[in-house]
């Protein structure tokens, strides 16, 4: 939607504020809204950040919980311990846990899903962290040993994200439409293009404690419309809504608001394995032909963080990189002469549905037409954006993207990822960063390795996105801040 066009829309909006009060106390049920709508519910299998949404924590759960404030706590874990090399981890498993088909969840399932995870055939997206497996033991039904390659510091935090799901081995194979798993939730209903609804199970092995009965995702990727969604009450929670909404959300006295903070990077990737942007030159030009600050306006309604690595400022070891592709159109011409492009160089530029990629998309033609670079633009849906740019095509040349994961950097030395870089020296560093033996050491390397990216000019990083979630004020056990993107329901309640 182009910008005018919401413009002319904010006084329906306004009176959107008028209707009916939001949903009122007592309710076991809740109305999310979400921007885009999963493409499968299986989050061992597929990519979009958008799975773990819906499932994580409701339907799946994992050995262990990421917090709020990214800390690590047991979940199907109960405990574990660490052996002194850092290699070997002991997980003791919660007993009594079922899941919802009735299946015992126990070590032989654990194993199971690990397996297959790292297994030939797994399009799991962190696969690297199952494959750094060296052994998966059973030892007993409660008691699972794995045994790492390397010592690895966000070992626990990898094990509480969606991709390591437990997953039950009988049902696993339809877990994208029919999710098995030992969480709180069961798949109700899924209006494809519409909605997913979750109801709360009987079977849970603590019921009594869960307050949200029934929630409702509706997907609503439309700015103006999700604005409109919020203000007449059809949404009771909206984490992540677009920002262009949030003064009249303020102004709502029915209405809380939130500004979360993230460890999501948002970035124009650049396919590194095509002409003319496998060069260096051409990639910095286009770094350097960007104002940070005005995509963070145009795409984020100024809620963002400029940052010229994969790393932001939250995150331990962070350094300021900024300054190695500034703001420089000039130079940005000069780069591109030197590199014998003649212009105007037409690239394509593939923008998926959230407004952050269309809204800021309309500032990257800007900027980039400015040192004469035309983007044919080419607006696509989330499945086709997983299918032909991130998939196995890679057809794009540039892409609006958020990084949602923490902790990420390996993609740099994945074979085969979508932006096609490729730099030994980035797999060893990465190799040295991973089995640092302190503190100290491991955020000297990390400052190294964004250097190395930013002096490579993988991508154009454009900042770290601040989100904001908004909500019927009496809605409780919202998350403030996101190291993840996942909506615990079991955390919900009203007032």
């Amino acid at each position: 939607m182009k910008r005018r066009h919401f413009a002319l829309s904010l006084p329906t909006l306004a009176a959107a504020a008028q209707l009916p009060a939001l949903a009122q106390s007592g309710k076991s049920s809740m109305v999310l809204g979400m921007a885009l709508e999963p493409p499968g519910l299986d989050p061992t299998t597929g990519a979009a950040a958008a799975i773990a949404e819906v499932v994580q924590d409701n339907v799946f759960e994992t050995l262990t919980k990421i917090n709020a404030d990214g800390s690590v706590t047991p979940l199907l874990a109960e405990r574990w311990e660490v052996s002194p090399d850092l290699r070997t981890i002991t997980f003791y498993l919660r007993k009594g846990v079922k899941f919802s088909n009735g299946e015992p969840f126990n070590a032989q399932t654990v194993k199971f899903s690990f397996e297959r995870a790292a297994g030939e055939k797994s399009t799991n997206k962190d696969k690297r962290t199952f494959t750094a497996m060296d052994s998966v033991s059973a030892v007993d039904e409660h008691t699972v040993v794995v045994i790492n390659k390397e010592p690895d510091p966000d070992f626990l935090f990898y094990l509480g994200q969606a991709t390591a799901s437990i997953v039950e081995p009988k049902s696993a194979e339809g877990n994208n439409a029919k999710p098995t798993g030992t969480g709180p939730y069961l798949l109700d209903s899924w209006a494809k293009g519409s909605s997913i609804t979750l109801k709360a199970w009987p079977g849970y092995r603590n019921a009594g404690a869960i307050k949200i009965k029934r929630a409702t995702f509706r997907f609503i990727s439309d700015p103006a419309a999700q604005v409109a969604a919020v203000l007449s009450g059809d949404i009771d929670a909206f984490p992540r809504v677009t920002p262009r909404g949030l003064a009249q959300f303020r102004r709502d006295p029915r209405l809380q608001t939130l500004i979360c903070g993230s460890r999501a990077k948002t970035i124009l990737a650049m396919n590194n394995a095509k002409k003319p942007l496998n060069d260096v030159r051409v990639r910095r030009a286009i770094s350097m032909a960007i104002d940070r600050k005005a995509v963070i306006a145009g795409a984020g309604d100024g809620l963002g963080v400029p940052i010229g690595s994969h790393y932001v400022p939250s995150a331990p070891g962070y350094i300021d990189t900024t300054g190695i592709n500034p703001y420089d159109p000039e130079k940005a011409k000069a780069l591109l002469k030197e590199a014998g492009i003649t212009t105007p160089l037409e690239l394509s530029l593939v923008l998926p549905p959230p407004p952050y990629a269309r809204q800021g998309g309309e500032v990257i033609v800007s900027e980039l037409a400015k040192i004469g670079i035309t983007c044919k633009v080419q607006n696509v849906e989330w499945a086709q954006w997983l299918a032909n740019v991130y998939g196995g095509a890679h057809n794009y040349d540039l892409t609006i993207i958020s990084h949602v994961e923490p902790f990420d950097l390996g993609n740099f030395a994945k074979p085969g990822y979508y932006w096609g870089y490729h730099n030994p020296k980035f797999d060893e560093l990465f190799a040295r960063i991973k089995t640092s033996p302190t503190e100290a050491e491991r955020n000297k390397l990390l400052g190294e390795a964004q250097t190395l990216l930013a002096q490579d000019a993988v991508l154009a990083w454009l900042y770290a996105p601040q989100w904001v979630t908004v909500a019927n004020k009496r809605v409780h056990g919202l998350w403030k801040d996101m190291p993840i993107f996942v909506n615990d329901l079991s955390a919900l309640s009203w007032s």
